[in-house]
């Protein structure tokens, strides 16, 4: 087996027993990109030399018998819209190429302090925008799997990477499924932490209004359960840099096994291909001495609609002349059709949006300590088309209503972990794992039952 099929626990394993060192596990990585990354474009900067020489220091640390972290000599990647100081973080925008990190987001502390080399920045839609990955600066991400679906997105780049073995683990953001959907369409796992849970700010940038600091999170995405429990561990380490920052312990008190098990959450349409992946799920929850429960979830819908209505009053208070500026076809569609499909904004619609938020928490707070794990659909749809958002109004509409837990459960501010389950046909599917707010561990508890190791796919 090459090394950059490994996964980050089989490597750290590898490099503590002294079978290989941190530089052949870079060097493995960074010859795989640069093997594969043309075929699919995941990953838009490589940092090359620079990873071999931080691969180095780290062999002649070990060589001195110094601790070099739980993902000591781990190729990883990073999303191109966090800081990296030395890099342009562009977020997928030509109005940011030239926006050069002069410190690094707390990220990429966290992940080289852990020992993490960083070996590439991955690709974005403008402005991190849709659930694929195009924009006119960085090209089109493909996905490893199947070219003519999409690779996700956000963190298309970052999913894409993974699968095909550009690192074994990819840094992703998610403020409504940009962790989630682009594992579930790459086929691998990836987990949308708790608010506060991963510390995260860009210098290089403003903060963001009240709706982003709610939701927006940035978790890992990896191809085993355990390579999600480890990389969680570092990149939760303290920066009070980010305001949000909750020091919650990684492991909370036992908790009944008690699944609700939602196929079609608050009347959200779901493929059948979609209820038996969960109806699978939840059969092997229960042979490991699970209960489930088939059941309803508190108001979904309201959640979603209320996001919405965030994302365009903070666009339209502070990105629309950047999203005119940048004049990036998709981006300008979506935008569109999202002011299409909401109702005019002003201050007192946000404030009840904001009013209602607290009975919204209050009621998936009360769901989620009767059923501490919740399986629902990652969508209500296997991955997509490329590009099917951008190709009529009736289906952006259709996916809209099929990525209601995408959008929704963000708005609540809950954790979530998308599990790949398996192939259908030629597309993937998996499932996702919801619970309480800084219970990431029962979902990695309950992830671990459902999902396996995955392999690392060639790209077609």
């Amino acid at each position: 087996m090459e090394l950059w099929q490994l996964t980050a626990t089989e490597i750290t394993k590898k490099i503590k027993d002294k079978e290989i060192s941190v530089r052949e596990s870079v060097a493995s990585a960074i010859a795989r990109s640069e093997d594969v990354n043309p075929k699919i474009n995941a990953v838009v900067s490589s940092m090359g030399s620079n990873a071999l020489e931080q691969a180095d220091l780290l062999d002649k640390k070990i060589k001195a018998g110094d601790d070099i972290g739980i993902l000591g000599g781990v190729p990883v990647t990073v999303k191109v819209n966090i800081d990296q100081a030395g890099y342009a973080t562009t977020n997928g925008l030509k109005i940011q190429k030239d926006l050069i990190a002069k410190h690094n987001n707390p990220i990429v502390n966290n992940l080289e302090k852990a020992g993490a080399i960083i070996i590439g920045r991955t690709n974005t839609p403008a402005f991190s925008l849709r659930w694929f990955t195009r924009n006119t600066l960085h090209g089109n991400t493909l996905n490893p799997v199947n070219k003519n679906i999409t690779p996700g997105g956000s963190s298309g780049g970052a999913a894409a990477a993974v699968a095909a073995g550009m690192g074994a683990v990819g840094h992703g953001t998610d403020i409504a499924g940009s962790i989630r959907y682009p594992a579930y369409a790459c086929g691998v796992h990836g987990l949308r932490p708790s608010l506060g849970r991963v510390p995260a700010h860009n210098f290089s940038g403003s903060d963001r209004f009240i709706g982003g600091q709610l939701m927006a999170v940035s978790g890992p995405i990896a191809r085993s359960i355990q390579d999600l429990r480890v990389s969680l561990t570092a990149m939760s380490n303290s920066d009070f840099n980010d305001p949000w920052y909750v020091p919650a312990p990684l492991v909370g008190e036992p908790r009944p096994k008690k699944v609700a098990l939602c196929l079609s959450p608050d009347g959200m349409k779901v493929s059948t291909e979609v209820k038996n992946a969960l109806i699978s799920s939840a059969k092997l929850l229960e042979n490991a001495g699970w209960k489930i429960d088939e059941v309803d979830t508190p108001p979904l819908r309201q959640a979603m609609e209320n996001q919405l209505i965030l994302w365009m009053a903070e666009m339209k208070h502070g990105a629309e002349e950047a999203v005119v500026k940048e004049n990036d076809p998709d981006a300008n569609i979506v935008y569109q059709r999202l002011k299409e499909l909401c109702p005019p904004v002003d201050l007192a619609v946000v404030m009840k949006v904001l009013q209602s938020r607290a009975s919204l928490v209050r009621s998936w707070r009360l769901f989620l300590d009767e059923y501490p794990i919740m399986l629902c659909p990652v969508s209500g749809e296997l991955p997509f088309d490329q590009h099917k958002d951008v190709s009529s109004d009736q289906n952006f509409e259709s996916i809209i209503e099929a990525q209601m837990t995408q959008i929704g459960l963000p708005f609540v501010s809950l954790p979530g972990l998308t599990v790949s389950t398996g192939m259908v046909n030629d597309r993937p599917i998996g499932i996702q794992v919801v619970s309480n707010p800084y219970r990431e561990d029962l979902l990695l508890d309950a992830g671990k039952v459902i999902g396996s190791t995955i392999k690392v796919v060639d790209p077609i």
